[in-house]
């Protein structure tokens, strides 16, 4: 039988990355591609904030093929579901039948996937769900995982954590109450290099702005 085709539901982040990692690792599934959503006002990674260039160094390093999903902002519950179904009619023309998620332990983020997957007729693939986030920020960092937070919430995280890099420093520093990787929503990252990419790709951080209740760091690729 052959490996089933999979899409990584990519973030641009360091959960996402190392998913992709892991699930590659695992040998199970053969990851083709990457689904991605962008701010097609911004032309940023929706909610990361991470610019178009950046994403096309991240799928350059990886060597995968990406499908950009375009959503207004702010984006209706129901254009939303209306372009990503569009997306996975096209995945699943492609031959693709897995999703895989960089989720952790968010149940309900989970279940609404699944459902839509059910919906599609495809299987979700969650290589990091149910580990201990502590541990996992950890495994992270020893991997060669490099990343800078580019938005985080200011009601949790002071505002000068936008544009860190995400390493050993950045957890110690985390106030009590933060996940060690974020997934409460306290900060979203962008992956430069690790052991996912062909090699690391060079930024810097440039502007650190508020908008829309959160506080963004612009991590430019030289």
């Amino acid at each position: 039988m052959s490996t089933p085709k999979a899409c990584v539901s990519w973030s641009s982040g360091k959960d996402s990355a190392f998913a992709l990692w892991e699930a590659r690792r695992d040998g199970q599934i053969d990851v083709a591609c990457l689904l991605t959503t962008v701010n097609e006002t911004h032309n940023r990674v929706a909610m990361h904030g991470v610019r178009d260039a950046l994403l096309d160094r991240q799928v350059a390093a990886l060597g995968l093929r990406c499908l950009k999903v375009s959503i207004p902002s702010p984006c209706p519950n129901e254009v939303y579901e209306t372009r990503m179904r569009e997306a996975t009619a096209q995945l699943e023309a492609d031959g693709v039948t897995h999703m895989v998620f960089g989720d952790l332990f968010l149940e309900d983020i989970r279940a609404y996937r699944e459902e839509r997957l059910r919906e599609a007729g495809m299987t979700g693939v969650y290589p990091l769900w149910a580990r201990d986030t502590r541990s996992l920020a950890r495994d992270m960092i020893d991997s060669g995982l490099v990343a800078h937070l580019t938005c985080i919430d200011p009601r949790v995280l002071d505002p000068s954590f936008a544009g860190r890099r995400f390493d050993a420093g950045l957890l110690a520093d985390l106030p009590d109450g933060v996940d060690p990787c974020g997934e409460n929503g306290e900060f979203h990252t962008v992956v430069t290099g690790g052991p996912m990419f062909s090699a690391p790709i060079t930024v810097s951080i440039g502007e650190v702005v508020e908008r829309d209740g959160f506080v963004f760091a612009d991590v430019i690729p030289a």
